[in-house]
């Protein structure tokens, strides 16, 4: 996948589109004045299948657009993020994920993650929460989750023919 940002980014926004493409083994570019064509065509270039599109509020990452390589819209979902200084220690060629959040499922088609019900280590875990749609956590090969975490605040439905 190939994760990108709005136009003029903060240094968080970035900083999470860095972690984002670390932690799941996706190419992540500074998208200047690239128009989506352009994200389409970098895709392609890096040999990426899918586009995510990290927007901003208030200098603060607050929704992902996920696009297809023809241009499609696949899911939007609208986030808050929880990052800190360290680099995330896992593994993304050998990552899973799990996922408790059904409407979520999309996500590993996405990221090209196979879906599993239990992991030992190594996986995205996407899991129900009481003050939020959910929550994507990332556990490393020692069992133990990252500081780098994704608040899903609300899931927006996106229909495709």
């Amino acid at each position: 996948m190939l994760i990108s940002t709005s136009r003029k980014p903060s240094q968080k926004t970035r900083k999470f589109c860095k972690h984002l493409a670390r932690s799941t083994g996706s190419t992540s570019v500074n998208r200047g004045k690239m128009n989506m064509r352009e994200l389409l065509l970098k895709a392609l270039e890096v040999e990426e299948c899918n586009i995510a599109v990290v927007n901003e509020l208030k200098g603060n990452p607050s929704r992902i657009s996920f696009y297809s390589n023809k241009g499609e819209l696949l899911l939007t979902i609208l986030i808050g993020v929880t990052l800190d200084n360290e680099k995330t220690n896992i593994a993304p060629s050998k990552l899973k994920m799990v996922c408790e959040v059904e409407e979520l499922d999309i996500l590993s088609d996405i990221l090209d993650l196979d879906l599993v019900d239990s992991a030992e280590d190594n996986y995205i875990l996407i899991s129900k929460s009481p003050d939020s749609s959910a929550r994507i956590y990332f556990v490393n090969k020692f069992g133990d989750r990252l500081n780098f975490q994704i608040n899903v605040k609300k899931i927006l439905e996106v229909v495709n023919d």
